[in-house]
């Protein structure tokens, strides 16, 4: 059975996202131009262009690896309903998953097949049957909890999560969604297992102990 683990950005105040950041609300506060900041790093690195489609060129080193190694690990994704609802309106028809996606919802809905790989599941019943079903899909490979913070959150408390990789920037938000809120006692204990410094973030990775 594969892990369950959390890979986001972060800035360095705390932020997964800045506030308001919707595409109903594309100039408020500047989000975009913060969100663009946030992870730049990532955008520059070739496999994230291959995987893609943006076209060749890109970084190639460190990070890269990483980046690669990180997209071939995943065998599921699970994901919140407000990512997912920003997300089918900004991403290409061959979404960027690659793989079954199951979505947190209280919407009935029939699966949403995409070219590239990527289905989208929409799962009423709650975290535990999201990851059961993400398991399912998965088989050996592993399961990615992509977001958003509520919905890390939700796992973190269930002591689902076996990695945190967190790629954090040097910009600052001053507002928006936190990573690490709503957490309940006894909170999860992790370990520091590395640290790779690149030139627009630093990538920490944590495993539970």
């Amino acid at each position: 059975m594969g892990k369950v683990f959390v890979n986001i950005g972060l800035s360095l105040d705390g932020y997964m996202a800045p506030e308001g950041m919707t595409m109903e609300n594309p100039g408020y506060k500047n989000w975009g131009a913060k969100w663009g900041r946030l992870m730049a790093w990532l955008i520059n690195q070739q496999h994230f262009r291959e995987n893609h489609n943006f076209g060749p060129g890109g970084e190639t080193g460190p990070v890269n690896d990483l980046v690669r190694s990180t997209t071939e690990r995943i065998g599921a994704n699970i994901m919140g309903k407000r990512m997912f609802d920003q997300g089918e309106r900004a991403w290409p028809a061959d979404a960027p998953f690659h793989t079954p996606v199951c979505v947190l919802t209280n919407e009935k809905r029939e699966p949403w097949v995409r070219p590239g790989g990527t289905t989208f599941y929409f799962i009423n019943d709650g975290p535990l049957h999201a990851l059961e079903q993400a398991r399912e899909s998965a088989g050996s490979r592993d399961i990615r909890i992509a977001g958003g913070a509520d919905v890390i959150q939700q796992y973190l408390n269930l002591c689902a999560i076996d990695e945190l990789e967190i790629a954090l920037a040097p910009v600052l938000f001053g507002g928006g969604r936190r990573l690490f809120e709503n957490l309940r006692e006894p909170a999860p204990q992790f370990r520091i297992d590395k640290v790779l410094a690149g030139p627009a973030a630093t990538h920490l990775r944590y495993v539970r102990q």
